[in-house]
């Protein structure tokens, strides 16, 4: 039976790469890339041949696999496997290029920034230090060819052939028999007589001061150009010198070395060096240090390399996330650096973090995660939102701090495009009802409003025959201003959506009521509306085979591409309420917040007149709800139907911030703390309003029911009573009737009865008559109390003065 011997190199975890190696320190070493066989991660692999008649040469390579196997330091190379054979020696380390050649490949992509030179000498001092002080080692070896940088941008020290120790128990320094190495020897190695007084790390950092030279000046030629400092920095030209001195006694000890040059002002003295310092005594630091770092991180990340923030500062916060307390403080970093990869890095290394912090209840982290959503949200698929994200997000529309709910609100125009049809269709409309109808902010139920309008396309048509129509109808009866201009602009932006007959009937109505609203934004954009409309039906009047092309979105599939406007409006759902958040949960010690009131009947002498609002509205400007000049509406009518998809729905929050400011406030607890309600005289306050709507979660009560308003009061003159000159003035409806948004208590109000209504005025009389009665009533009841107690005096008579009354 025949044995074959096994292949140790064959059989070897590691494999080199087919690419030609890249060089290596003078002297046998050669350097590979390579690969671990079980996962394909890269690895740099040195390679020595063992060659007859080199048996000095094997022995230093052999020392050298000994050495760099037994050292362990952050700032040495990595060693990871090795494999000695009678024919070979290879040396497995993390994964590195020559220093050379990447100072090269940097040059050519513009340099380096004296940031990261800053860094890399200091992590090779640093490795010198930990060898001369900690472990009585002599490098011998300090060039540039001794040098390696890893992916992450770190400098690394390795070329331990010639190493030695400083106490001479193993012998002298090795004979390098390098040409090229020998010129790194200090002057005082050329006295054979050795009587120079010298430390022991003299001679290295002699050769620290000529690697320094040659970062910033290219290859060394001869000795004598230490002399000229060139382009060292004149930060480290001090420095430079003591290293490049004649008097060997004088060179600094590494440590010293670092510390003078993280003395204020000095070259490591920078925001990078202190950021790479934290964090490799992150895990020993306190909480609340690490806080504060990754705080304070984010602002500087923009100045630091792309290769260190993707490969160090990443892994940093990915741990502080899994393993540690850091909490909400590590998103705004965390997305900084996710810029920098790729989509499939960006899968595999944030998407998973991102997903479980959906699930926490840290109310800081979900108001983060809202607030920046636009950064990941194209990394997520919609089976993903769908399951592990959309779930949680809904909890923020119920959640008690204003702010989650308002950005919970904005954040669903990112998430509609990727929702399934029942989160859609019927989970997220019954969240917007419930909003709508019952929040007690105005400016979360006017964004509400916003939102819906933006995300109309993305609908069933069903749902959009259902719910549209009847959620934009409800806004404009809201009492706070901002969403009654929303309603007017989601009808306006979703034109494209409804028939003609939804048109003339349904919508036409509504605006037309608000042409007299107190709220002249409001009354600018109901005109716009109405004149948008009106030409959309007189061109399918004067044209009926228009009709076919007018509707033809209106029963067609949900598609992004139908809601012309909704893309030109992206930018509200990120930023357009930021600055009105802040104000809303804004702690006034001595604030007494209450809810806008309702703008009251006026007193009618002559024509009756809008009555101004309680709080005078913020002028109009470019930015505000008036995105055209008035004097350009009455300009080609006929193409202002297309132009509302160009309205400016980010600015709504604008206006709203100048109302808000003087009418609602929030306790430090972010919970709306409600002082008191003021009515005037018998007005419904709008708390009392946005109650009745019964719309939990159902859209046929909440949306397409609105509650009966209340009465107006005893005495109150409509103006349809009044005769204002033509001749069958009891025929006329009342023009201003939308100014009281009151009707007789138990009326319906149906979007397709307007001709049921009773122009009359006819309730009104019967109230008055009933009144009548009362106050009648109680005259009588009066008078006849007053007659008991005059029967009942006159019976027991005049008492007189002193007598006591015994009955």
């Amino acid at each position: 039976m025949w044995f074959f011997a096994r292949d140790p190199v064959r059989d070897f975890p590691f494999e080199l790469s087919p690419d030609p190696p890249e060089g290596g320190p003078p002297g046998p070493w050669v350097l590979h890339r390579g690969r671990k066989k079980a996962t394909g991660s890269p690895v740099s692999i040195f390679v020595y041949d063992v060659k007859p008649g080199a048996d000095e040469q094997t022995q230093v390579a052999k020392a050298a696999f000994k050495r760099l196997k037994t050292l362990r330091h952050p700032n040495i190379l990595a060693y990871i496997d090795g494999l000695e054979t009678d024919r070979c020696l290879h040396v497995v380390t993390e994964a590195v290029t020559p220093l050379k050649m990447y100072l090269k490949e940097r040059a050519e992509a513009g340099g380096l920034k004296e940031l990261e030179l800053s860094w890399g000498l200091h992590q090779i001092v640093k490795a010198l230090s930990f060898l001369v002080n900690d472990c009585s080692l002599i490098h011998n070896n300090v060039c540039m060819a001794a040098v390696f940088v890893d992916r992450a941008g770190e400098w690394k020290l390795g070329g331990l052939d010639y190493m030695y120790s400083s106490q001479g128990n193993g012998g002298g320094p090795p004979r390098k028999g390098v040409p090229e190495l020998e010129q790194y020897d200090p002057p005082e190695l050329a006295d054979g007589s050795g009587r120079a007084v010298r430390e022991k790390w003299s001679a290295d950092m002699w050769r620290l001061g000529c690697l320094i030279w040659e970062v910033f000046n290219g290859p060394l030629p001869r000795a004598a150009a230490l002399r000229n400092p060139g382009k060292i920095p004149k930060s480290l030209v001090p420095h430079y010198c003591e290293l490049v001195g004649a008097n060997p006694k004088v060179r600094p000890n590494p440590a010293r070395f670092l510390q003078n040059c993280r003395a204020p002002g000095g070259f490591m003295n920078n925001r990078f060096v202190e950021t790479n310092l934290f964090l490799e005594e992150i895990q020993i630091k306190e909480p609340a240090e690490k806080q504060k770092f990754f705080q304070e991180l984010s602002k500087s990340l923009d100045s630091f390399p792309e290769d260190f923030c993707r490969h160090k500062v990443l892994p940093q916060l990915l741990t502080a996330f899994e393993f540690g307390s850091a909490g909400a403080v590590i998103l705004t970093p965390l997305f900084k650096v996710g810029k920098f990869l790729n989509a499939e890095e960006y899968q595999q290394k944030i998407i998973p973090v991102v997903v479980k912090m959906f699930s926490s209840t840290d109310r800081a982290m979900r108001i983060r995660l809202l607030q920046q959503m636009e950064q990941f949200i194209q990394y997520l698929d919609e089976p993903t939102v769908n399951t592990q994200i959309f779930p949680h997000v809904v909890h923020g529309f119920l959640d008690t701090n204003p702010a989650i709910r308002e950005q919970t609100v904005k954040s669903m125009l990112l998430l509609a495009p990727k929702l399934n049809e029942a989160n859609l269709n019927v989970e997220l409309m019954k969240h917007f009802a419930r909003l709508q109808a019952k929040d007690d902010q105005g400016p979360i139920r006017c964004n509400t409003t916003v939102c819906l309008g933006k995300i109309g396309s993305y609908l069933s048509a069903s749902t959009r025959h259902r719910v549209l129509i009847s959620a934009f109808s409800r806004a404009t009866k809201d009492p706070f201003a901002p969403s009654r201009v929303a309603g007017v602009l989601g009808f306006a932006a979703t034109h494209n959506l409804y028939s003609m007959n939804d048109c003339a009937h349904k919508i036409l109505p509504v605006l037309c009521g608000l042409t007299v609203d107190p709220e002249k934004s409001v009354r600018d954009q109901a005109f716009k509306a109405i004149r948008s409309f009106l030409s959309k039906l007189e061109s399918v009047s004067e044209d009926p085979t228009q009709l076919a092309e007018v509707e033809k979105d209106v029963h067609a599939a949900s598609s992004p591409g139908m809601g012309g406007g909704a893309a030109s409006w992206a930018g509200w759902a990120v930023t357009g309420v930021s600055s009105l958040t802040s104000k809303l949960i804004r702690a006034h010690p001595a604030a007494a917040p209450a809810e806008p009131n309702v703008p009251q009947r006026p007193t009618v002498e002559g024509l009756p007149t809008p009555a101004p609002t309680p709080v005078p509205a913020t002028p109009a400007s470019p930015g505000h709800w008036e995105t055209q000049e008035e004097g350009t509406d009455t300009a080609e009518d006929g193409g202002a139907a297309d132009r509302w998809d160009d309205e400016d729905w980010g600015s709504l929050e604008q206006e709203a911030e100048s109302v808000l400011a003087q009418q609602e406030d929030w306790s430090p607890g972010g919970q709306a703390s409600r002082a008191g309600q003021t009515s005037n005289l018998a007005a419904k306050s709008p708390e009392s309003d946005w109650s009745s709507w019964e719309a939990e979660g159902s859209w046929e009560q909440g949306w397409q029911e609105p509650s009966p308003p209340e009465p107006p009061l005893e005495g109150t003159r409509l103006a349809s009573e009044y005769n204002w000159g033509g001749p069958e003035p009891g025929d006329k409806g009342d023009p201003f009737a939308a100014l009281s948004a009151r009707r007789e208590a138990g009326a319906q109000l149906r979007p397709d009865s307007w001709g049921d209504d009773n122009w009359e005025g006819l309730e009104t009389e019967s109230r008055q008559g009933k009144a009548e009665l009362a106050r009648k009533k109680r005259e009588e009841r009066r008078r006849e109390m007053e007659a008991k107690r005059a029967e009942k005096k006159a019976a027991k008579g005049p008492m007189k003065l002193g007598t006591r009354k015994l009955d």
